[in-house]
């Protein structure tokens, strides 16, 4: 039982630091500038991010089909068609973190 919680801890520790990471890389700011923004260890950030690129991109994405639905346009924030005629709708509240999962695994 303790292992799980310790996986659990190291689990959610890796996901804030790919979230920050991520946020940097969209903000457009220096490494520098976003950890002082967010008082966060420089060196800190670094190292978190040269272990988290080690890992390597996901090569998978969970995705649920439903009912053929359309969703209406208004919960849509971006639509991507694909090549094979598919529709791909991102919400205007998606992540950073999932969207470029989802990019990624589309790119595969």
């Amino acid at each position: 039982m303790t292992d799980t919680v310790v996986e659990a801890k190291a689990s959610s520790k890796a996901d804030q630091w790919r979230q920050w990471i991520s946020e940097q890389e969209l903000s457009g700011w220096s490494a520098r500038r976003f950890c002082k923004e967010r008082g966060l260890s420089e060196g800190s950030f670094y190292a978190w991010r040269k272990r988290l690129r080690e890992q390597g991109p996901v090569r998978f994405a969970l995705v649920e089909r439903g009912p053929q639905h359309p969703a209406p346009a208004a919960e849509a924030a971006l639509e991507l068609v694909l090549a094979t005629g598919e529709r791909l709708r991102i919400g205007a509240g998606v992540d950073a973190m999932t969207l470029r999962t989802v990019l990624e695994a589309l790119r595969a």
